[in-house]
């Protein structure tokens, strides 16, 4: 008889299933996927800034100042600033010869939206570093929770949005230093940090806080040569070369810090009394909380996290209540640290994670930063009202118009930055500096009396009395539309 045979057929075991996405991501390489990111946030910041600036939202403070600076690099000239004051060297109020990098461009293309999409390239490229370092670590999905995270992180986003500042080269250097600085390249860190000493007078201390990193992490002499340089930087800038060419000859912003204001008590009084303010009032605690939850709070557990501590030092004691919140520019150096310690926290390599706890801080993540987006600026891109023009914005640009180029003009703050390509423009409003030599009247005023934002220097209500004294001067009103009044030198 023939036994049958009780053996089961062998067949293969099943390939595991991949989600869509992760099918996805799998096909693009690592460097596309980062580049691409950048590229989808360089789109929406030039896109969000450049109608802003087409709103007339942008001001003389700031995005006027720093192009009558980088217009005057363009020229060959030092960074005259009208709108700070009758020749007020910009070098004088903050360090940051590094805007001259743009003069070459702006020279080609002299317009404010040159500096717009400038910014927007530059603050784009935090993304590249920090999504190539978590596609290595942990992933195409990381990658991208990364980089969408860093940029559209609210602290970037509602810098790239606010006008132009000196700290869009901060942010990408940064972001190099530090995925630099968590993958053990520390020679590399220490390059990509030296520059930030050129950006900003307060950066010094943000490059000794890598140097501190890096001493940490063995490299002594080296860690220890660049936390000194940033130190010694932030010295001499503040206290030799602000002051030199300021024109009261004093760092304008010194007497904003712990220890320094005046009164009685004495520098160690006044710092033991400033701690308590570390997280008072709770707006402080707001920030603190913004830069924690975009983590979930396991950014905590990575010593890069550290670095941001000098700026949050500066900010939190500082009696500027501007510095506290989570508004205006303040913060976009601070996003690609933040998520610099994401990414160093989730390294397999030193912290064995499990894969759930992974996947649940990348979900929170995620969360956190889609929640953020109708909060801050990158919505705009989608509202209808931003793709209109008022009536309002159409009325003031006629109006402008009318300003001959080469002239001087005194405006209120926001229509400031649409001459500034093309006029010397000081502020309406602006009191005069016995330091300095009075100014000669202005060719032309021109004042938008629904500007009441308060950004610049010049209150609500003020600019209509300072249109009513030229007036009894002799200025003779050319146009008057819809809020928008220009007077001419009689």
């Amino acid at each position: 008889m023939t036994q049958l045979s009780t053996a089961q057929p062998t067949t293969a075991p099943a390939a595991p299933v991949r989600h869509p996405l992760r099918a996805l991501l799998d096909r693009v390489p690592p460097r596309a996927l980062a580049w691409g990111t950048a590229g989808l946030f360089f789109v929406l910041y030039a896109a969000v800034s450049i109608r802003r600036h087409e709103r007339i939202i942008t001001a003389g403070y700031d995005l006027g100042i720093f192009e009558e600076a980088i217009r005057n690099y363009a020229h060959l000239h030092a960074p005259i600033v009208a709108l700070k004051g009758p020749g007020y060297n910009i070098l004088g109020d903050h360090f940051s010869p590094v805007l001259v990098l743009l003069a070459p461009v702006y020279r080609v293309f002299p317009s404010p939206v040159t500096l717009l999409v400038a910014q927007a390239a530059l603050m784009s490229l935090a993304c590249v570093p920090l999504t190539r370092w978590a596609h290595e670590l942990r992933g195409p999905v990381a990658a991208l929770v990364v980089g969408c995270g860093t940029g559209a992180s609210w602290g970037i986003v509602k810098a790239a949005s606010f006008d132009f500042h000196e700290i869009a080269f901060a942010v990408p250097l940064i972001a190099f230093s530090v995925t630099a600085l968590g993958q053990r390249r520390q020679r590399a860190a220490a390059l990509w940090a030296l520059p930030l000493v050129l950006v900003k007078e307060d950066l010094g201390l943000t490059v000794a806080a890598i140097g501190a990193i890096i001493a940490w992490q063995g490299a002594r002499r080296l860690g220890i040569g660049l936390a000194v340089t940033g130190l010694a930087a932030t010295a001499v800038e503040m206290f030799l070369i602000l002051p030199a060419v300021n024109p009261q000859g004093s760092f304008a912003y010194l007497n904003q810090l712990p220890g320094t204001a005046a009164g009685a008590g004495g520098t160690t009084h006044q710092l033991l009394f400033a701690l308590p303010h570390l997280v008072w009032p709770p707006i402080k605690v707001l920030l603190l909380l913004m830069l924690a939850l975009p983590t979930a709070f396991l950014g905590l557990r990575s010593p890069l996290t550290l670095i941001c501590l000098p700026t949050l030092a500066w900010r939190l004691t500082s009696d500027n209540p501007h510095y506290w919140g989570v508004s205006y520019h303040y913060s976009a150096v601070l996003m690609p640290i933040v998520f610099a310690g994401l990414v160093d926290a989730l390294d397999p390599a030193r912290r064995r994670l499990p894969r759930r706890r992974v996947r649940a801080v990348l979900v929170a993540s995620t969360v956190f930063t889609v929640a953020t987006i109708p909060v801050f600026p990158l919505h705009e891109v989608l509202m209808p009202a931003v793709w209109t023009t008022s009536p309002h914005v159409r009325a003031a640009k006629q109006v402008a118009a009318l300003v001959p180029d080469g002239a001087t003009v005194a405006t209120s703050d926001h229509i400031a930055a649409q001459l500034t390509d093309r006029a010397t423009v000081s502020q309406l409003c602006q009191a005069a500096d016995p330091a300095l030599p009075p100014p000669p009247p202005p060719g032309w005023v021109l004042d938008d009396s629904t500007d009441h934002t308060g950004t610049g220097p010049c209150p609500a209500g003020q600019s209509g009395l300072m249109v009513a004294r030229y007036e009894s001067q002799g200025y003779r009103v050319v146009a008057d539309r819809d809020g928008v009044i220009l007077l001419r030198h009689p």
